[in-house]
């Protein structure tokens, strides 16, 4: 028996809105990079971009349980000798660019590389409520009703 192996004819991608209003954030992220690669679908090939596009809306509304909201940091490097930069959770969500906690969260769990970078690509993460992408017809999700645990 032969191995299948999508092929890029074969390959669909969907759009698909979730709203991040009170789940978890690592649920969600976890949710989101499988949906991203197309490890929902029958067909998946691993070495080929057959995820769909997902939406998120609510970015800044999403949950860390615990005391991860002001314990989680997140570091960076400017380039220059000592430019090591960190800031925590909150402060991004609270700031003016919440959805990067949702990017960040979802970029560490995709494969780095090239068919990495082809797969963020597909990710719109959007702080309120409205996003542009109507006129794809995005398919909602309730990621809510999926497990309970999700809800945080």
């Amino acid at each position: 028996m032969k191995t299948y192996t999508a092929k890029l004819a074969d390959l669909e991608h969907k759009w698909t809105v979730i709203d991040a209003d009170g789940l978890v954030l690592g649920r969600l992220a976890a949710l989101v990079a499988n949906r991203l690669r197309g490890k929902h679908k029958p067909m998946f090939t691993p070495h080929m971009d057959c995820g769909d596009h997902i939406v998120i809306v609510n970015a800044e509304k999403v949950v860390l349980t615990g005391r991860k909201r002001v314990q989680k940091t997140y570091y960076w490097h400017t380039g220059h000798p000592g430019g090591i930069k960190e800031r925590t959770a909150d402060k991004i969500l609270d700031g003016r660019y919440p959805e990067r906690v949702i990017e960040a969260a979802v970029r560490r769990m995709v494969p780095r590389g090239p068919l990495g970078r082809d797969v963020m690509r597909k990710l719109h993460v959007y702080a309120g409520p409205e996003h542009p992408h109507a006129a794809q017809t995005p398919e909602p999700l309730d990621v809510a009703a999926l497990n309970r645990k999700n809800v945080g």
